[in-house]
């Protein structure tokens, strides 16, 4: 039987959400890829467990994390059954709806027919009664905002979710969506957007500033960039990457000369500072605290110990942020 390590709240940096009260991990494990029927049970229950043992006490799932769609929450609920649930109260679980889970008209999108029903599926998938966070995957543009933002307060007016967030959304979708939620009582407890080195959007289009605004949190995906950061592509593409398989979310094409070479100088900047790459990646989004939380992803414990190591060092200075501005916004 696992027994976790009794110094788990030891290193591990938490970070209040917004004006809430949740405190998340500084790093959150996302289930989005390695959890499912194609990977080996035990290297699955051997990164969730290592994963709590250093303190990343939050699991982020969604209902077509696969593949196939639903297997993550599958695996995670048996996983949740054999090591984790004398653990729940320690645990933050979130999940989300809005993209495609099953066929027909309400197979998707943020009707309340489809955010309701797959929260119902992902419960029974995990073995819960309720999950910490549920998430609108993505806006609908056929649906009014309201009813997606009613069927998020429903959810927690049912029990079945402690908190709401939105996923994916704008600077002014999400202003609009906290409005919504506001006035039926139930606040936006956090945005999960996509951000990185590489990826300044959150920045560029004002949702940080809007977030700030709102005292909203913020955890943020692919923080690597679906491994662009990692360091394995300082000297091209490996034949077993991502990249290498032309993945609808980073193909060959991507991974240019330049790229490379602004990767280099990246981890040169990492060296110094006594970090791999992916570390200072993770340190960078992180910094100054407007970020509460990045969400890594792991293929095995050891991969998961090095993104963790990131805390040991997550203060930039101002000639080392400049200095990073310069290679990627040149």
């Amino acid at each position: 039987m696992y027994t976790a390590h009794p110094d788990r709240y030891t290193d591990m940096p938490y970070r209040r959400s917004g004006r809430s009260g949740l405190k998340l991990p500084a790093l959150s494990l996302g289930l989005w890829h390695n959890f499912g029927p194609d990977r080996p049970v035990e290297t699955q229950r051997a990164i969730l467990r290592r994963a709590f043992d250093l303190g990343v006490t939050h699991f982020d799932l969604a209902n077509n994390y696969g593949p196939p769609p639903g297997a993550a929450e599958s695996a995670f609920g048996e996983a949740l059954k054999a090591d984790f649930a004398r653990y729940r109260d320690e645990l933050v679980i979130s999940t989300k709806a809005g993209y495609l889970m099953w066929p027909g008209p309400y197979g998707e999108w943020g009707s309340r027919k489809h955010l309701l029903s797959s929260l119902d599926q992902s419960l029974v998938r995990m073995g819960l009664d309720h999950v910490d966070i549920f998430y609108s995957h993505r806006p609908d543009p056929g649906t009014p905002l309201e009813e997606t933002m009613g069927a998020l307060h429903t959810a927690v007016q049912q029990g079945k979710a402690l908190y709401v967030g939105v996923s994916n959304y704008s600077a002014e979708q999400t202003r609009e969506a906290a409005r919504i939620l506001a006035g039926l009582g139930t606040p936006l407890l956090i945005h999960q957007p996509r951000y990185s080195m590489l990826d300044r959007r959150p920045e560029d289009e004002g949702l940080l500033d809007a977030l700030d605004e709102l005292q909203a949190g913020s955890i943020v995906y692919s923080p690597l960039e679906q491994g662009l950061l990692t360091g394995r592509y300082l000297d091209g593409i490996p034949e077993d990457s991502r990249a290498a398989s032309d993945s609808p979310f980073l193909n060959s094409d991507a991974v240019t000369e330049d790229l490379v070479g602004r990767l280099r100088a990246l981890n040169e900047i990492a060296r110094s500072r006594g970090q791999t790459l992916a570390q200072m990646a993770l340190a960078w989004v992180l910094r100054g605290g407007r970020v509460t939380s990045a969400l890594v992803g792991a293929s095995s414990a050891r991969q998961l110990e090095d993104s963790v190591g990131t805390i040991r060092n997550l203060g930039f200075a101002d000639e080392e942020l400049a200095r990073i501005d310069a290679i990627v916004r040149p």
